[in-house]
């Protein structure tokens, strides 16, 4: 089982990527590491925070994809109808953008310091981007 430090603005999180139900895409991200970048709160979708990328193409389709993370589930989507993104959930999250309903493939699962995750997603709300590192444990 391959575990990520996550570091986003003060708090820290470890997290499990979903090889099995997702591994063309952990893959995929695994060659991204270290990643550092900074999460905006999003606009549609509820409860999360994400890392727009654009028109990044990481040569994924969808896998383990869900329009409904659970607070804690990290996700990708690949790009087409909306621009390429990750997407974490912090409370209750439909994902969606301007072009409707969307879904993303479930790739990463916090599994230590979620109960910092309400505090992270306000924190970016009202404050602003954040920083964020994605790391190897």
């Amino acid at each position: 089982m391959t575990m990520v430090h996550i570091t986003a603005g003060p708090y820290e999180f470890e997290a499990r990527l979903e090889e099995v139900a997702a591994p063309k895409t952990c893959a995929r991200f695994k060659e991204l590491l270290p990643y550092r970048e900074r999460i905006i709160h999003v606009r549609w979708s509820g409860e999360g925070c994400w890392i727009p990328l654009g028109d990044l193409d990481l040569g994924l389709d969808f896998e383990n994809n869900t329009s409904y993370p659970a607070p804690g589930e990290i996700i990708l989507f690949p790009g087409g109808l909306s621009e390429t993104e990750f997407l974490i959930a912090y409370g209750p999250v439909c994902f969606a953008s301007k072009a409707g309903q969307l879904s993303g493939n479930h790739f990463l699962t916090i599994t230590k310091g979620k109960e910092n995750l309400q505090a992270l997603g306000k924190l970016t709300l009202w404050e602003g981007a954040q920083e964020i590192l994605f790391k190897l444990a």
